[in-house]
């Protein structure tokens, strides 16, 4: 299973190496419209390959949808982890109710005990 992994892997980077040999043109990426940055006075452009644009857009799409992903499951995670602080205290209390009852011992002993 690890070799199969590590072959996936790299196969994952041959193509990503692929990619970015292909694309080496230089682009030019501007932060805003040129007419919002005629307006304003400032045109912030950078330029860089073509391969880094996309890796770059892939990663921040990526980081947006795991944000998404963890803001949506935001109410599942608060109840899991309310559901699991009553569980608690309902072991620790029947536990404290074990306890004072019969010294640990089973349910059934104490009843044959007591008649």
């Amino acid at each position: 299973m690890k070799t199969l992994r590590y072959a996936f892997w790299g196969i994952v980077a041959l193509c990503l190496v692929l990619v970015g040999l292909a694309n080496r043109d230089i682009v030019t990426i501007h932060a805003m419209p040129n007419l919002l940055a005629d307006f304003i006075g400032v045109a912030p452009t950078v330029q860089v390959p073509l391969f880094i644009a996309i890796f770059l857009g892939v990663g921040v799409g990526l980081l947006i949808g795991f944000l998404w992903e963890w803001l949506r499951e935001h109410k599942t995670r608060s109840e899991a982890r309310a559901r699991g602080k009553e569980a608690k205290q309902l072991r620790r209390e029947l536990d404290r109710l074990r306890d004072a009852d019969g010294d640990g011992k089973d349910d059934v002993l104490q009843l044959l005990e007591r008649s």
